[in-house]
């Protein structure tokens, strides 16, 4: 478990300087996921749809004061790879 645990740590580490060099706001996180606001074009929901598109699944929130944001689990190393791959093409 102590492994495990530090993998999803050292994963959420990288994820969270990935997305702040692609221009996320991110705070730090000890939870298993991420919150990453975005305020550029296309925006946070538009960006969900389509890693969603794409079978991508993270959450986004209609709801004020969250539209921005963006919830990312922190998943396999291959799964944020995606991700920020699938991020990039998008942006």
């Amino acid at each position: 478990m102590q492994a495990n645990a530090q993998k999803i740590k050292t994963t959420r580490t990288r994820l969270i300087q990935s997305l702040r060099e692609l221009g996320f706001q991110v705070q730090d996180s000890q939870a298993n996921f991420i919150l990453a606001r975005w305020q550029g074009t296309p925006n946070a929901k538009q960006i969900f749809q389509k890693l969603r598109n794409q079978a991508i699944l993270l959450r986004h929130f209609d709801q004020e004061g969250l539209q921005d944001a963006l919830r990312i689990s922190v998943g396999t190393d291959e799964e944020m790879d995606s991700l920020l791959s699938a991020l990039k093409d998008i942006l």
